[in-house]
């Protein structure tokens, strides 16, 4: 196993439900998938849950070195909870083809959240070992 690339990011809540406020379905349609929609809309107040996925996004830009370049967008990563809750992310579009094209087999993505702030952690894995020649 191979670390190929770690990405953090840290949102203020306020700042995600003043764009869903300003902007409302623009913002969230550009932004999240439909089942992200439909996932975070399900809890009483919304806004930390859309922020923990935007900051779980831009940790995985991060992680695969890009940012948001002009080829990847919003919608081709979907973080979805598994059945224990971990959040697992889907990729579609140019980012799954660079995910490819770096190896990366695996990632480990962890996001909090308080009624402040959101935060994520993105680790991408490639199942192979890197290996250097000894010096």
């Amino acid at each position: 196993m191979s670390i190929i690339g770690h990405g953090i990011d840290l949102v203020e809540v306020a700042r995600i439900s003043d764009m869903i406020r300003r902007h409302g379905n623009r913002f969230l349609h550009r932004c999240f998938t439909p089942a992200e929609r439909k996932y975070c809309r399900r809890f009483r107040d919304a806004a930390p849950h859309f922020a923990g996925r935007f900051a779980a996004k831009e940790a995985i830009v991060k992680a695969l070195g890009t940012g948001l370049s002009g080829k990847i967008s919003w919608t081709e990563m979907e973080i979805l909870p598994d059945a224990q809750g971990k959040p697992v992310p889907a990729f579609t579009g140019h980012t799954r083809r660079l995910a490819a094209a770096l190896g990366i087999t695996k990632w480990h993505i962890s996001i909090s959240h308080t009624l402040e702030h959101a935060m994520a952690s993105a680790l991408a894995e490639a199942s192979w070992e890197v290996t250097h020649a000894p010096a």
